[in-house]
C-alpha cells in the first residue's frame, strides 16, 4: 500500500472551547502531541472537579506517538499531562519554568520518576519520528511560552501557542519575530494561530503597563491594607505586585495553594526576584501595621474555594475583610465566571472595603493587529485558528481572509477532525474519536451523561425515597409504603401534598397485591409512574423517585 505522503492535523481538545488544549500531528508512523490542557466544569456539571480530553486516538496508536510538546505553563496546556501519561506515557518537552510547572504536578501524582522529560532551550529543535519541532520564543502572561515550528516532509507547520506581542516584557527579551519571518521566507504550510482576542482591535498592551497602574494605586492609598486577586500562574504580574510592594516599603503574604505552589517554583528556577526581607509567612502580618502588608491571593474568577472568595464569605481562618482595605482584582473574568466575581465584589463592599476591578490588568493574548503582523511574518498557504471559542475562530478566519489567503485554504476545524494536508491540497478526511473525560475526585471516566442527568435532576427537583416492607415469599405488604423526601418541598409545610402522595402509593400497592404481582422492578416500575404522574401534576416538578423495598419473613 502506498505511504499518505498527506499530514494530519487532528485537534482532540480545545476548538469551540476555552481550555483542554490538545493537538495530535500525523506523518506516516509518527504522531506528536501539542500541548495537554484541562478545562474547568461548567455550571451544570454538578460535583465535577476537572474535564480533561479523550485520547483514545492516542492510546489505539500508542507505537506512534513520540512526545508532547507543550507551549507553555497554564493549566489549560499542561493540566491534563498527569492524568493522560498515564495510558500515553511518552516523553516530554517544554521549556524550563513550564517544565518546571509540570515536574511540580507529576510529583503530586508520584509520577515524576516514571516520565521521561527535557526542558529544550528556545531555538533548540528536537527530532521525533518523522517530526522535528523548533520552540521559538513568544510572550504571554506566563514566562517561558514558546511557539513551536513544526517541521514534517509535507512542509512546516507554525503552532503560535498562546501568544501577544509584547516589546517591553518584564522578563526576558520580546517575541522572536524575526524567526517567525525567516520562516515564512522558507515556506509555511499552515499557521495554526491563538485566536482568544481575534475579535478585539488593535494591539495588547504590554505587561509593564500594569506596573505603573499598580504604583498609582500604592501611592493612593498608603494608608490602607492592599489585596491583590490575580491568576497565579501570572508570574510577570505577581513580580510587579511584589516590586511595587518593596518600594512603598510594605511586607508580602502570599495566599491560596496554587499562588503558593507557583510562586515557590518560579523563584526556584530563577524567574521571580523576591528582595530580601519582603516575603513575610501569613501568621507573620499581625507583626506589621496593616497599611504596611499586601497580599497576593488566588481568587480572581469568584472560584468559590479559593482565597478571596472565603475572606469575602468570611470562612477563611486567617483573613478577615475590614473596613480599611483595598482589595485589586488584577485580572478580567474568564467568560461564564461574571456572576460569581460579582458576588464577591458585593460581598467585599459590605464589609466596608473598597475595590478596584478596572484598568489593573492586560490581557496575554494577541489582538487583530498582532494576528495580522504573525500572518505576514509567516505567510502560511492554510490558516487553521485555534484557542477559542466559535465566534472567536470566525474572526480570526475574516482576518486571515482579509490578509489574501484564499477562503478554501482556511479551516475552522472541530475537536476530533481530521485534516489531512500537503502543497498539493488539504481537506477534512474524517474524525476520531473525542470528547471530555470528567473528574470526580479519584474517579476518572466513571461520571457520564447518565449520572450527571441525574445530579441535574436533583439538583432542580429533589428525591423521592419510597420504603417498602414485603414479606417473603407471599409479597404481602408488611410495612409501608412510606415517603421520605429531600430537596423536593419543605416537609412541615406541605403535609397535604405528602400525605397525599402516600395514599397514591398506597393505592398502587394495593392494587398490585390484588393481581399478586411480586416482581420487585414490576413493583418499582409501577410506583415510579404512578407517583410520578401525581407529583407532576400537583407541582410541575419531575423529583428522581426511588422506591426501597425490604423483604422479611415473618
Amino acid at each position: 500500500m502506498a505511504k499518505d505522503n498527506r499530514l494530519k492535523i487532528i485537534p482532540l481538545g480545545g476548538l469551540e472551547q476555552i481550555g483542554m488544549n490538545i493537538t495530535a500531528f500525523e506523518y506516516g508512523d509518527s504522531i506528536i502531541v501539542v500541548d495537554c490542557g484541562l478545562a474547568f466544569p461548567e455550571d451544570d456539571m454538578y460535583g465535577i472537579d476537572l474535564v480533561i480530553p479523550d485520547v483514545t486516538y492516542l492510546v489505539d496508536n500508542i507505537d506512534k506517538v513520540k512526545g508532547f510538546f507543550i507551549t507553555h505553563g497554564h493549566e489549560d496546556h499542561i493540566g491534563s499531562l498527569p492524568y493522560v501519561l498515564k495510558d500515553v506515557n511518552v516523553p516530554i518537552y517544554a521549556t524550563k519554568l513550564t517544565m518546571g510547572l509540570i515536574e511540580h504536578k507529576l510529583k503530586e501524582h508520584g509520577m515524576l520518576q516514571n516520565v521521561r522529560r527535557k526542558v529544550v532551550k528556545y531555538g533548540d529543535t528536537m527530532n521525533a519520528g518523522d517530526f522535528r519541532v523548533e520552540f521559538i520564543r513568544t510572550n504571554h502572561s506566563i514566562q517561558d511560552a514558546a511557539a513551536l515550528a513544526i517541521y514534517s516532509p509535507a512542509g512546516i507547520v507554525v503552532h503560535t501557542g498562546d501568544f501577544k506581542v509584547d516589546y517591553t516584557p518584564v522578563f526576558g527579551d520580546a517575541i522572536d519575530l524575526q524567526r517567525l519571518g525567516e520562516l515564512g521566507k522558507k515556506g509555511v504550510l499552515a499557521l495554526m494561530c491563538d485566536s482568544t482576542n481575534a475579535e478585539r482591535p488593535g494591539f495588547t498592551q504590554s505587561e509593564r503597563t500594569v506596573g505603573k497602574t499598580f504604583e498609582s494605586i500604592f501611592a493612593d492609598n498608603v494608608n490602607k491594607r492592599i489585596i491583590v486577586a490575580t491568576f497565579a500562574s501570572n508570574v510577570d504580574r505577581v513580580q510587579q505586585i511584589i516590586n511595587t510592594a518593596e518600594k512603598f516599603g510594605r511586607k508580602v503574604a502570599v495566599e491560596g495553594r496554587s499562588m503558593v505552589s507557583i510562586i515557590a517554583t518560579a523563584s526556584e528556577l530563577g524567574y521571580l526576584n523576591i528582595p530580601n526581607n519582603t516575603l513575610v509567612e501569613l501568621e507573620a502580618l499581625k507583626n506589621y501595621p496593616d497599611e504596611k502588608t499586601v497580599i497576593i491571593t488566588t481568587g480572581s474568577q469568584g472560584e468559590s474555594m479559593a482565597a478571596l472568595p472565603r475572606m469575602a464569605a468570611n470562612l477563611h481562618k486567617k483573613i478577615t475583610i475590614k473596613p480599611n482595605d483595598l482589595i485589586i482584582f488584577s485580572s478580567n473574568p474568564i467568560p461564564g465566571n461574571e456572576k460569581a466575581v460579582s458576588k464577591v465584589i458585593n460581598d467585599l463592599y459590605r464589609k466596608g472595603a473598597s475595590v478596584i476591578f478596572q484598568d489593573t490588568h492586560v490581557s496575554g493574548h494577541a489582538c487583530q493587529e498582532e494576528i495580522k503582523l504573525i500572518y505576514s511574518l509567516v505567510r502560511p498557504k492554510y490558516a487553521i485558528p485555534v484557542h477559542g471559542e466559535y465566534r472567536h475562530l470566525v474572526a480570526q478566519a475574516k482576518i486571515a481572509e482579509e490578509l489574501g489567503i484564499d477562503k478554501q485554504n482556511i479551516f475552522i476545524m472541530k475537536s476530533g477532525e481530521v485534516l489531512a494536508l500537503s502543497e498539493f491540497g488539504a481537506s477534512v478526511t474524517g474524525c476520531v474519536p473525542n470528547g471530555a473525560i470528567l473528574v470526580d475526585g479519584l474517579g476518572i471516566g466513571d461520571v457520564g451523561n447518565i449520572v450527571l442527568h441525574d445530579r441535574q435532576r436533583l439538583a432542580d427537583d429533589g428525591i423521592i425515597i419510597v420504603f417498602l416492607v414485603l414479606e417473603a415469599g407471599t409479597g404481602r405488604v408488611l410495612s409501608g409504603p412510606d415517603i421520605i423526601s429531600r430537596g423536593f418541598v419543605y416537609i412541615r409545610g406541605s403535609e397535604s401534598l405528602l400525605d397525599e402522595a402516600t395514599q397514591v402509593c398506597c393505592e398502587t400497592v394495593g392494587d398490585l397485591e390484588s393481581r399478586g404481582v411480586t416482581d420487585w422492578n414490576k413493583i418499582k416500575s409501577e410506583i415510579r409512574d404512578s407517583l410520578g404522574d401525581y407529583v407532576w401534576k400537583k407541582t410541575m416538578r419531575s423529583p428522581i423517585i426511588l422506591p426501597v423495598i425490604m423483604e422479611i419473613n415473618e
